[in-house]
């Protein structure tokens, strides 16, 4: 497996899920990494400076000894194919098909179910959680059959994929949200097993939802 030259800068804002999702996959790779953090209350990922990283203003960015990657699910395709081409993301047609259906998974429905509900919660929007409860339960039910119906310990192959990190953050924090995860034990059972893999970090915890 190829080493960066330097260790490789991720801009972040701890409390992101999206953050978390690179941050815990460099940690699961092994690569050396720092992190600096953006405050966006305070607008930082408006700055020019930092919309000079990513057009859109908005973290995580990583800087790999120039290489500048914006976009969380962008930057875990990078790492695999920099860093690890025969252990995160399938070369083969089909498994790399069910990998980019869990990213865009990850990007549209987890994004605005799960954390969408768990930001309401976070940062005490004043919104109506309804919808993006239902649309969490939604993708949790699907993950569920998925699970079941495939039979195998990882979402998208018999091993972890990028597919894994993509959905585990937001997920595992769906309670945050007030999203229970009661009714889906396929679905814990395999948060178990990203858990125990080695290299894994958490996100922190907080005490908001369900589990105030």
């Amino acid at each position: 497996m190829a080493t960066p030259t330097r260790p490789i800068l991720l801009y972040r804002f701890a409390l992101s899920g999206h953050c978390h999702r690179v941050e815990l996959f460099l940690s699961l790779l092994g690569l050396p990494f720092w992190c600096a953090d953006i405050d966006l209350m305070r607008g930082e990922q408006k700055r020019p400076e930092f919309v000079a990283l990513n057009t859109f203003g908005q973290v995580p960015v990583i800087d790999d000894d120039g290489a500048v990657v914006a976009d969380s699910n962008a930057i875990l395709v990078y790492l695999a194919l920099r860093y690890a081409p025969e252990s995160w993301l399938p070369r083969d047609a089909l498994g790399a098909a069910r990998v980019q259906r869990w990213l865009s998974a990850a990007a549209g429905p987890l994004a605005l179910g799960a954390a969408a509900a768990r930001a309401i919660e976070l940062f005490k929007r004043q919104q109506d959680p309804a919808d993006a409860i239902a649309r969490a339960h939604a993708l949790c039910a699907g993950i569920e059959r998925t699970l079941v119906a495939d039979g195998q310990p990882f979402i998208a192959a018999a091993r972890p994929t990028i597919a894994d990190v993509a959905l585990y953050t937001y997920t595992s924090h769906a309670p945050e949200g007030k999203v229970s995860l009661d009714a889906y034990p396929a679905l814990r059972a395999w948060l178990g097993r990203v858990e125990a893999l080695p290299g894994f970090v958490p996100m922190p915890s907080n005490r908001i939802g369900l589990v105030a």
